[in-house]
């Protein structure tokens, strides 16, 4: 097995894009392990929609990433407590949704430090039934990976927030992540370590399940290409969000000048494909003009907001906040 040594990288995207780069360019017939660390970041499975899993009013004032990955499966939380593994090797059909056979040198590694890790369920890591690691894979024609969290001493606290979701009434075609009882691996330790002595365990561990482990680093021009396939993919708004299937949104809100009711259509691509408004409020202009003007924008908030600053909202509805209408339409639910 080789090591691929990330060189201490924590931006999420760019470690997203070099598992990606690894997987689609190293050489077949060998198998890689990446390890690596991210920075406070949230990353979507790739059939989700990524507004239904985060709250974004929070994340955006926390600085937390967003990030799709290219595997399936639910939302995680990442930060500097939280280590990801993902081993690389040829496709091969009874590897593919086989968690066990991946995950199998991690819990004997555990069970040898103390930990009661065992896989339950389709693709998870549990200590005491709390889950300590999710897992996801992802196959091309020859090439696929298994890769998966471990969580050591994560926030859990901001795990609840983070994907706390606040938009309400979404109606989506996109895969819900299922929350679980979650715990930190360093709650079962009977001596307490770093995250960077944690990880040196693993490594050590899979070392002497490997007598043939090597380690690999990305050459200039490798880092150049990862870098790349970042900027590309990964630093992308159609990627992170835009990639969310297609969903509805309803939304109410009652105003000085009366009730706004929005119905929401959002197209596959992140664009809005309808928007309705509905409501008792009293107005001289029709509001038909501001729901053609939002049609075809991007659902991101900035976007939103720049259509909407063109009108006097006043005309339309009478006395009304026009953050709280934005926010309405893309924000929070507490307003």
């Amino acid at each position: 097995m080789i090591f691929i040594d990330n060189e201490g990288v924590t931006d999420p995207k760019l470690n997203l894009a070099l598992e990606e780069y690894a997987l689609r360019n190293f050489s077949n017939n060998s198998d890689y392990l990446l390890f690596y660390i991210n920075e406070p970041s949230i990353i979507i499975g790739r059939n989700q929609n990524t507004l239904e899993e985060i709250n974004q009013e929070y994340i955006e004032a926390n600085n937390i990433h967003v990030v799709r990955r290219i595997s399936g499966g639910g939302a995680v939380y990442h930060d500097f407590g939280n280590l990801n593994f993902s081993f690389m090797t040829d496709y091969e059909f009874n590897k593919l949704n086989n968690f066990k056979q991946f995950t199998a040198p991690i819990v004997k590694i555990l069970n040898d430090m103390g930990i009661p890790a065992e896989m339950k369920g389709r693709n998870d890591i549990v200590a005491n039934d709390k889950k300590i690691s999710g897992n996801a894979q992802f196959s091309s024609v020859k090439r696929m990976f298994s890769h998966g969290t471990l969580l050591f001493d994560s926030d859990l606290s901001e795990v609840t927030k983070a994907l706390n979701v606040k938009m309400s009434k979404i109606q989506s075609k996109g895969h819900k992540s299922a929350r679980s009882r979650v715990a930190n691996i360093s709650e079962f330790l009977k001596e307490p370590m770093s995250t960077t002595e944690f990880r040196q365990k693993i490594l050590d561990g899979l070392f002497e399940e490997k007598t043939d482990f090597e380690t690999y680093k990305l050459s200039d021009d490798e880092w150049k290409a990862v870098h790349e396939l970042k900027k590309e993919k990964y630093d992308n708004w159609d990627w992170n969000y835009g990639k969310s299937p297609k969903f509805d949104i309803q939304r109410t809100k009652r105003f000085k000048g009366g009730e706004i009711d929005l119905r929401i259509k959002v197209r596959k691509g992140g664009q809005i494909e309808n928007l309705k408004i509905y409501g008792d409020f009293f107005g001289k202009e029709p509001v038909e003009k501001i729901e053609d003007a939002l049609e075809n924008v991007r659902y991101e908030k900035s976007d939103i907001t720049e259509v909407i600053n063109q009108f006097d909202l006043y005309e339309y509805f009478g006395e009304i906040d026009k953050e709280e209408f934005i926010n309405l339409i893309y924000g929070p639910d507490e307003l």
